[in-house]
């Protein structure tokens, strides 16, 4: 199916509408105008971009504007079948696992087949090229269009449940807790499972060990897997967002500015905090177990030398 994408203005917009009225559809979120006409679906957005999706896409738009056909990224390395990027999927990320402070996030989503071109429409994509505020602004409107799962281990549980387990079989847990219940609110069964894989599929599984009935059916795992389908570019946006929110509070509980990630800045801050409020206190706010709390408590005794 060809998919060609035109921007077009206001007057032109309305002569799409004029000329295909009589096919119109039901429009999806953040669009003014839908129709389905032989071998074309056309929706136009309130961005102004229209979408003609279709075996005679290219010939309907080109009769609107110049066409501009929308180019498919093959895949880096894949094992998915062929086409997975159009199927019907619930997808999850997880978002925290390499900062020093804060929770980690763990979300999926699902994203029907018909709403993937609504998605990039609304500019989801690997949450890596985005910048923290389109990351806020994207989730707001996931948020009211995609059904979606998610759930937060905030720094005291996660450094009670590292005493006796891996950040691998935590992060299946939680992978699996979220999919769980993603599943059972919805009325349409994917027709995949995509985990971002931070672990192989065996190693995975293993992690689930205790875990009566864990998510199986048609599961795939691959790494960056927000490029190969956009339920997981979602999920990621959405748990990004989930975590900036959460190091806000923290910021804010705190009295500093919390850095993301585990560099030398992030020992700096907390060595300033373990001054300020002890060194017991940090355990409520990191990952206890990161080499940086070593090293923010050798900066601070630095510093409180006289």
């Amino acid at each position: 199916m060809g998919t060609t994408v035109l921007r077009l203005s206001k007057e032109k917009q309305d002569l799409v509408i004029q000329e295909f009225k009589q096919g119109q559809t039901k429009s999806p979120p953040y669009a003014r105008f839908a129709a389905k006409v032989p071998g074309c679906v056309i929706t136009i957005y309130n961005s102004g971009k229209v979408m003609f999706q279709g075996t005679e896409a290219e010939t309907i738009a080109s009769r609107f504007g110049t066409a501009t056909p929308t180019k498919s990224k093959e895949p880096l390395v894949s094992t998915l079948p062929n086409g997975f990027a159009e199927w019907s999927v619930a997808g999850s990320d997880e978002v925290g696992k390499g900062d020093f402070f804060g929770p980690l996030v763990v979300v999926a989503s699902f994203v029907d087949r018909k709403q993937i071109a609504l998605l990039h429409e609304l500019g989801v994509r690997d949450s890596k090229h985005l910048n923290d505020t389109e990351i806020r602004r994207i989730a707001r409107d996931l948020h009211a269009v995609i059904p979606y799962t998610y759930r937060i281990l905030h720094n005291p549980e996660y450094n009670q449940m590292q005493r006796t387990m891996t950040q691998g079989k935590m992060t299946a847990l939680m992978h699996n807790d979220v999919l769980e219940r993603l599943l059972d609110q919805l009325e349409t069964k994917p027709e995949a499972i995509l985990i971002d894989q931070f672990a192989e599929k065996t190693v995975y599984y293993k992690h689930l060990s205790g875990v009566v009935n864990p998510v199986r059916e048609n599961v795939y795992f691959s790494t960056k897997a927000e490029q190969l389908h956009v339920a997981v570019a979602a999920s990621s946006i959405i748990a990004r967002a989930i975590f900036l929110k959460e190091m806000d509070k923290l910021s804010e509980t705190t009295g500093v500015v919390i850095p993301k990630g585990a560099g030398a800045k992030v020992d700096q801050v907390a060595a300033s905090l373990i001054l300020r409020y002890g060194a017991d206190k940090l355990r409520d706010w990191t990952k206890a177990h990161f080499a940086n709390t070593k090293k923010a408590q050798q900066l601070a005794t630095k510093r409180n030398r006289p």
